[in-house]
């Protein structure tokens, strides 16, 4: 289906050659317009400009190299915040890695990454003070840490430098002539990028992106949008994903369009009404929680009739070209600001439901497609050319095709382009499988594509769960967690359905035979210590929150592996 574009025409992107050409030209074209609006500890609200960026990534990476943590590997982690971005950018820039980590990992798996990856210095925001120089102790190469707003506590470590301290240095090295930094010509496939895909054992991946590969996302998903210098975007997504960093950041600021950095999921709401955005990046479990906050104040106000009449009235005009959709639903978008135009979502699928009332409404959904091999972007849909149940086109410079078994209507989903990564960090096995003979990379999707090339996406070919928040869960490491008890025989980790329609992750368990004499509930009362603590070692995105009894043993290949796709299907069917 066709809808109709209500998204302001814009001129066609820059196309960057590379991440230092993107924030130096920035910094010519838009010098004192404001980059990011973010807040303060105490709740103000703070600025940086396009030559802020471009001045503080300059300091920042002179500052390493005088440190002697130029062209090494860095670790950035924590909450969103511009010194986080910068870090990352003055990094790659100096022809170091950056190796981004989601701040919810346990200390184990945290501690674990940071070894792996060979950093020699960690970047942290105050989700970490106090306790990031305890972690740094069990660290076997880290020798310098860097508070983006530091505690007194913490200032009192000799490998403890802040942020600002940096800043200082760098101007001070700069002003006297050192220019080692800025020296640095960039090598395009050069290694410059670390991403853990998930996981603490054998599931666990590290993917490793040239800047050549981020180039190619950032140009990529410039050329899908429909935005220039003058939109506003509320960031919201976690840091560390290349879907935030390449089409959340890097994409929008070489537009010139500005970000407010949101500082709570608490406040998201707030902050669309103050900020007004006229376009978000999100992932699924965001969008469903402003479409359910929508049609709870509907009916609250006992609305509810009245929008689906004028719902039923509109759904005609547009078909005709009418758009009447501000007069109509005007009062419904102004709780997101009232200038909100349109959505781009992945990460995972989303109700085409949702997107047909949000479209109602005004409001475009694009949903997309990527993964995190990818740099993340491989196909999106374009204003005015959505069609629901699909993901999109490929992106410019990415070729897309399907590997059919003869007389199948779907196979696995293929990639090529400058977009996919250098491979996997130290895992030769995972590489021979992860691409074709010819260089194809398999994304491990299942999928179908039209006769205009709109990408369909079936299934996973691959076991890894994909939350509605957008997290990535291997339920193969939770599994391992669960075989640890010597009362599981079998176990199988799905995501479920409870009795609220919420998403969560299931255990299903097949109990030890001594257990199994029991009846159900005292099985469950039985597994529940077990489960709790089990609990409270997992990030809250990992934890278990459902367990199923199962008594027979599962279904197996001939080779003895469980048949987890039949699993999954009857689980949904539960």
């Amino acid at each position: 289906m066709k809808l109709v574009n209500n998204l302001k025409h814009a001129q066609p992107s820059r196309v960057i050659s590379d991440l230092r050409d993107l924030f130096a030209t920035n910094a010519e074209r838009f010098k004192d317009k404001v980059a990011y609006y973010y807040f303060l500890p105490d709740g103000s609200q703070a600025t940086w400009t396009f030559s802020d960026i471009f001045n503080n990534m300059n300091r920042f990476g002179t500052a390493l190299y005088k440190l002697g943590l130029g062209g090494r590997r860095v670790v950035i982690t924590g909450d969103q915040h511009p010194c986080w971005f910068t870090a990352f950018i003055s990094v790659i820039n100096g022809g170091g890695v950056s190796v981004p980590m989601d701040k919810d990992l346990t200390e184990e798996e945290f501690v674990k990454f940071i070894d792996w990856s060979g950093a020699e210095a960690v970047v942290y925001t105050s989700h970490f003070n106090k306790k990031m120089p305890a972690l740094a102790d069990k660290m076997k190469n880290v020798r310098v840490l860097i508070p983006i707003e530091p505690c007194e506590e913490d200032l009192s470590d000799p490998r403890v430098k802040s942020f600002s301290e940096l800043l200082e240095l760098g101007k001070k090295e700069l002003e006297n002539g050192y220019t080692e930094y800025l020296d640095y010509k960039i090598e395009l496939d050069k290694f410059c990028a670390l991403l853990f895909t998930s996981g603490t054992t054998g599931t666990a991946k590290g993917v490793m992106l040239s800047h050549k590969n981020l180039t190619a996302a950032t140009n990529a998903s410039c050329q899908s949008m429909s935005y220039d210098s003058e939109n506003r975007f509320v960031s919201i997504l976690p840091p560390f994903h290349t879907y935030e960093i390449t089409c959340g950041q890097f994409a929008i600021l070489n537009l010139g369009a500005s970000i407010l950095i949101n500082d709570s999921l608490k406040h998201i709401m707030k902050n669309f009404r103050e900020f007004k955005p006229n376009a978000l990046m999100l992932v699924p479990r965001v969008v469903e929680m402003m479409h359910r906050k929508v049609w709870d104040e509907i009916s609250k106000r006992g609305m509810e009739k009245k929008v689906r009449a004028a719902m039923a009235l509109n759904k005609p005009l547009l078909a005709a070209g009418v758009d009447i959709r501000k007069k109509l639903f005007g009062k419904i978008t102004e709780a997101f600001g009232g200038e909100l135009k349109s959505i781009v979502c992945g990460g995972a699928p989303i109700a085409p439901e949702i997107i047909k009332d949000f479209y109602q409404f005004g409001i475009t959904v694009l949903e997309g497609y990527g993964i995190t091999e990818c740099s993340p972007l491989v196909a999106v849909n374009s204003p005015g050319e959505v069609r629901f149940h699909s993901v999109g086109t490929p992106v410019r410079g990415c070729q897309v095709k399907i590997d059919l078994d003869e007389g199948a209507e779907t196979g696995e989903i293929l990639v090529k382009g400058d977009n996919v990564m250098m491979g996997y960090y130290e895992n030769e096995a995972a590489n021979a499988a992860a691409f074709t003979e010819d260089g194809w990379f398999r994304t491990g999707d299942i999928g179908y594509t039209d006769k205009d090339g709109y990408i369909y996406i079936t299934g996973r070919k691959k076991n890894v769960i994909i939350l509605s928040n957008g997290k990535n869960v291997f339920p193969e490491e939770l599994e391992e967690y669960l075989y640890a008890n010597t009362d599981i025989a079998e176990a199988v980790v799905v995501a479920d359905q409870i009795e609220t329609g919420k998403e969560v992750l299931t255990a299903i368990i097949v109990p030890a035979a001594p257990i199994l004499k029991l009846e159900d509930d005292r099985i469950l009362e039985h597994f529940k210590p077990f489960l709790t603590d089990l609990n409270k070692k997992l990030p809250s995105y990992k934890q278990i929150h459902n367990v199923k009894i199962r008594r027979e043993e599962f279904e197996k290949t001939t080779t003895l592996k469980i048949m987890r796709h039949k699993i999954e299907e009857n689980a949904k069917k539960d």
